[in-house]
This record gives structure tokens, C-alpha cells and sequence, in this order.
């Protein structure tokens, strides 16, 4: 596995908007024409659009562009400026009176960093396709990952940064699989080893970790944290595995995001993970699992990137002593 960008699929573009002064943002993926989707929701504080379109029995549909938002649901509005643009450059379903661009969308919150306002919306959206290119895009405190957080066990006392990461690796047979994360989890991001990379910070003990903390004590303003918390995951891949393979690849990245979160799936993280594949019938198992050590990767590398913003320090920060 490479530190690797999704842009090291051939032909994907990948374009972020941000305001690092709220902050706040937005990130969108355009995939070669023809790939197809699934999605998988791990968390039960989910805000989605048009993910129904990837149920398991409704047939394979294209995809037009993919987008990750922060905002919260206000920011689920960026999809309609992504499908605008979608729209203005022929990218979608010809349905014979229009063509009908499939945007699927997922959204962090972030409302509680820097005042929340303004959101991103349709014009942000919009903004984030012309900026889309196949170059190596950024990664950090940028995009959906601007306002992003991690570590939430004390409320805003004892969080650190989050943001947007990325990894990729290859298949035997020279396929790329690729991630993308946005990192605003309630609990820790854990490094390799299984140690605590950023999370919930205690002067004078450090990175407590949210399992040991769940022993000695309750959360710090749970309403404050319900629904609140999110990783989002985007693989993409030219592996022509179709759209049941990449169901099969979005249900294996759970591994990978147990392997850089803890706690995961929980009721107040909204998880999902998005796969865009090549049409096809190969099998997806290797596909998985690369795609399951991409994510955590890709989880690790958006706080390894992440810069203060809105007051929030860095897990670095924190370790240097400059916070906390």
C-alpha cells in the first residue's frame, strides 16, 4: 500500500472546496464514465441522498459524481450544484427528455466548529466539479475534511483535528484500488500498531483512549455528540468487479475502519462507505481486501495531515504540549 491519492485510479478527478474560515467544505469525485456503485452504512446518525439507488436488487446505475460534504444535512444541498454541473457537461442517464446525472452524497457535521455558517450549498458544489482535475489532489484540512474533528469523549475540551486522507494500492493483476476518508469520528484514530494516533485528550495523561475512558466514566454532553460524528470512505477502482462486487468491497472496508476507529459503527457516528467499480463479473475478493487496509490508510493519513483550524488543535499540538 502507497500513501497514494484516489486520483491514482486512471481517469478519476477529484475536486475540494473549503473555507478554512469557518471552517467547512466540500469534496467531489468524478469517475470514468460507466463505473458503477454500492454503498454500506456502518453508523446510525447517517445523512445521506440517493443512496437508495444501490439497493441490492435494483439493477446497476452509473455513476455521475460522488459527494462528500461537510454542513451537515444543509450540506446534502451541495449534490444539486454537482448535479447542475453534471447536467451542463452531458454526465448522467439519458433518459430520453433529460439527461438525469445519478449524484450520490453523504455529509459530516461540523456545525460545531467555528459557528457553523455559511454552509456549503449548490454554488459550493458546483465550484468543487470545476476544480476537479486527475492531478494529485490535497489531502489535510481541506474539502469535506475542513471542519472535521476526532476525539470527542470531553466534548470540544479534549478534541483534536481531523480531515481528508488518502491511500492506494494494486492488484496482481494491476488494478488500483484507491480510498478516500473523511475523518470526524467521536472516538480515536488509532495508528499500525493499534495505539492512539488522535483522539480525546486529558492534561497531564495524554491520549486517554475512548475504551479506557468508557470504564471509568460517561461521555462529556452526550446530546452534544448524538448524530454528530462521521467517517466517510470513498474507494474507487478500475478492478471490473461491477456493482454486487463493490457491495462486496464496501462491506469488507469495515475491517478496515475497525482497524483506525475506535469505537465504530456506533449509534452517533454516521458512517458510510461509498465503491465505484468497473462493470464486470471478477471476483471481489482481493479487491476487498486491499480495499479494507486502503481505508485505514486513508483514515490515518487525514489526521497525520490535518492543520489547525477554528482553535482546534492538532494530535501533533497536543503532543508538543501547544494545547491542552
Amino acid at each position: 500500500m502507497s500513501a497514494g491519492r484516489l486520483t491514482d485510479v486512471p481517469g478519476v478527478r477529484v475536486g475540494h472546496w473549503s473555507d478554512p474560515g469557518v471552517p467547512t467544505g466540500c469534496t467531489v469525485v468524478l469517475p470514468p464514465d460507466g463505473m458503477v456503485g454500492a454503498v454500506d452504512i456502518g453508523g446510525g446518525g447517517a445523512s445521506t441522498r440517493e443512496t437508495g439507488l444501490f439497493t441490492p436488487g435494483f439493477g446497476e446505475r452509473a455513476v455521475s459524481a460522488l459527494v462528500l460534504s461537510g454542513g451537515s444535512a444543509f450540506g446534502l444541498a451541495t449534490a444539486d450544484g454537482v448535479m447542475r454541473w453534471c447536467e451542463e457537461n452531458g454526465r448522467g442517464m439519458d433518459t430520453g427528455g433529460a439527461v438525469v446525472p445519478i449524484v450520490p452524497a453523504a455529509v459530516i457535521y461540523d456545525l460545531g466548529i467555528g459557528g457553523g455558517r455559511p454552509r456549503p450549498g449548490a454554488e459550493e458544489g458546483y465550484a468543487a466539479c470545476r476544480a476537479a482535475s486527475v492531478a494529485p489532489h490535497a489531502i489535510g484540512s481541506v474539502g469535506a475534511g475542513t471542519g472535521a474533528t476526532v476525539g470527542k469523549w470531553h466534548a470540544q475540551r479534549g478534541w483534536c483535528k481531523g480531515g481528508i486522507g488518502a491511500a492506494s494500492d494494486r492488484t496482481p493483476g494491476g488494478h488500483t484500488v484507491a480510498g478516500l476518508a473523511v475523518v470526524n469520528a467521536f472516538g480515536d484514530i488509532l495508528d499500525e500498531r493499534g495505539d492512539v494516533l488522535a483522539g480525546v485528550w486529558v492534561p497531564g495523561r495524554g491520549f486517554a483512549g475512548a475504551t479506557a475512558l468508557a470504564r471509568e466514566e460517561s461521555p462529556v454532553h452526550p446530546r452534544l455528540a448524538e448524530g454528530r460524528n462521521t467517517t466517510l470512505v470513498a474507494v474507487v477502482t478500475d478492478a471490473p468487479i461491477g456493482g454486487v462486487g463493490a457491495g462486496q468491497v464496501a462491506r469488507m472496508c469495515r475491517a478496515g475502519l475497525g482497524r483506525a476507529v475506535s469505537p465504530v459503527g456506533t449509534p452517533i457516528d454516521g458512517d458510510v462507505t461509498f465503491c465505484l467499480a468497473a462493470p464486470g463479473t471478477e471476483n471481489a475478493f482481493v479487491a476487498g481486501m486491499l480495499a479494507a487496509e486502503v481505508v485505514a490508510g486513508a483514515i490515518r493519513a487525514g489526521v497525520r495531515a490535518a492543520t489547525s483550524l477554528g482553535g482546534v488543535p492538532t494530535a501533533d499540538e497536543r503532543r508538543r504540549g501547544g494545547r491542552g
